[in-house]
């Protein structure tokens, strides 16, 4: 529910010392709550939204989302890097997928009946190669 000018103030202030540049992705103000509904992230008794982040696709499907009360900070590396994993995916349509913890460059798994079973395995090895 934050106004652009407080994410800009976040943004240049906290969050660009985070993440070299800033955030490279718009931040949505929501002051009347209207989004915060249709999430579901709106507490109409308080007047407040809880802390939402939603990957959306460019075909606007939600791939990701995490819901936080103010209190647990977020972890914008980690959400930079699931962006990242999302695209790689939809680059590859499907093909390769990021075990959890992937970063860019790093090894991916091909998903397939041969995977099934073994994806500890599989991962293992990769890891041991990076």
């Amino acid at each position: 529910m934050d106004s652009v000018f407080v994410h800009k103030m976040w943004n240049d202030k906290e969050l660009s010392k985070m993440v070299e540049g800033g955030v490279p992705f718009p931040m949505l103000s929501d002051g009347g709550g209207r989004v915060g509904k249709v999430y579901g992230v709106y507490d109409e008794d308080a007047g407040v939204e809880m802390r939402g982040r939603f990957l959306i696709d460019p075909d606007g499907v939600i791939q990701g989302y995490e819901i936080l009360t103010p209190p647990v900070g977020r972890n914008v590396s980690e959400t930079l890097r699931q962006l990242q994993a999302f695209q790689l995916v939809r680059e590859t349509k499907g093909t390769e997928a990021t075990p959890s913890g992937w970063r860019t460059g790093k090894k991916t798994l091909r998903p397939g009946p041969d995977l099934v079973g073994k994806v500890w395995e599989v991962w293992k090895t990769r890891e041991a190669s990076d």
